[in-house]
């Protein structure tokens, strides 16, 4: 069977015009539906397959993950993309007002809480995971195609406030039901939103318990943007993580806005995570 003919630069542009379409409509809470896009966007592509273009569409949002840009949420990132598709992101898509005025806005918007959960399904598996680190070093690079240059959209959303005490809150609403439903009232009624009543320094957001009451300490990062996103941490979280590890739990909330989910990585968060500096304290020598 013949290998399928690689992307022209036409044809790249024509879905990397589409996806843009697609995203800024999902990050404008515009209502949009990707079938009627990918029939428009079939008509001008060489006799490309649903799965062909179906991975072309998740090569782009391999592509803004890793430029720290919010991508579609159901074309989960997939790597080892072309460095003509690189190119044709920059400048179709990341370079354009209409994306950087969406994601500015989606980073910025103002929320409300979510409704309290109600069970404990909304638990869901981390991403998988890729080669950790067992120090903060700088992240190697994972293609030897050019890779698209940082932005700033999600350091600008972990700056939201109102966001991230949001997410707190969903996360002590979490816990409390969680306990309850498991019998346990009296520790329920013990679950205190510490970043609130003490403070940010602690380094975790939420106290509750396990079931043989032992300690939970649950630092909390949430995001209107998809699972997969970055997100950021301090160094005073991370050394919280390493000196109690038998305490320790970070919630990663995403898709906070539509339908809040969360995964949990628990103990030494070191050598789970790839840690990439992004600032350093300096003075003249």
């Amino acid at each position: 069977m013949s290998r399928p003919e690689p992307w022209s630069g036409e044809e790249v542009t024509a879905i990397v015009e589409t996806y843009k379409k697609m995203l800024v409509a999902e990050l404008c809470g515009q209502h949009y539906v990707k079938t009627d896009h990918n029939r428009e966007l079939a008509e001008k592509l060489n006799n490309r397959s649903k799965a062909s273009i179906e991975f072309k569409h998740q090569n782009i949002s391999a592509v803004l993950r890793d430029a720290d840009c919010p991508y579609i949420n159901g074309y989960k990132p997939m790597s080892n993309y072309q460095g003509m598709l690189v190119d044709v992101v920059e400048r179709h898509l990341l370079r354009t007002e209409l994306f950087d005025q969406a994601a500015r806005n989606a980073a910025d918007r103002p929320v409300i809480d979510a409704p309290a959960p109600r069970d404990i399904s909304i638990i869901v598996t981390p991403p998988e995971s890729k080669t950790p680190q067992t120090s903060v070093q700088e992240a190697k690079q994972r293609y030897t195609t050019p890779t698209p240059v940082k932005r700033d959209y999600l350091a600008r959303e972990a700056r939201n406030h109102a966001l991230g005490s949001a997410g707190e809150r969903f996360v002590v609403a979490f816990e409390k039901m969680r306990l309850r439903k498991e019998g346990l009232t009296s520790l329920a009624e013990k679950v205190e939103h510490v970043a609130e009543t003490q403070g940010d320094g602690l380094g975790y957001d939420v106290l509750s318990f396990d079931a043989d009451g032992r300690e939970r300490w649950i630092e909390v990062k949430t995001t209107a943007f998809a699972k997969e996103c970055a997100f950021f941490i301090t160094p005073n979280e991370l050394k919280c993580s390493q000196a109690n590890p038998e305490h320790y739990h970070l919630f990663r909330i995403f898709s906070f806005l539509t339908q809040p989910n969360m995964y949990c990585l628990r103990g030494d968060l070191y050598p789970q995570l790839t840690l990439n500096p992004q600032s350093y304290r300096a003075h003249l020598l």
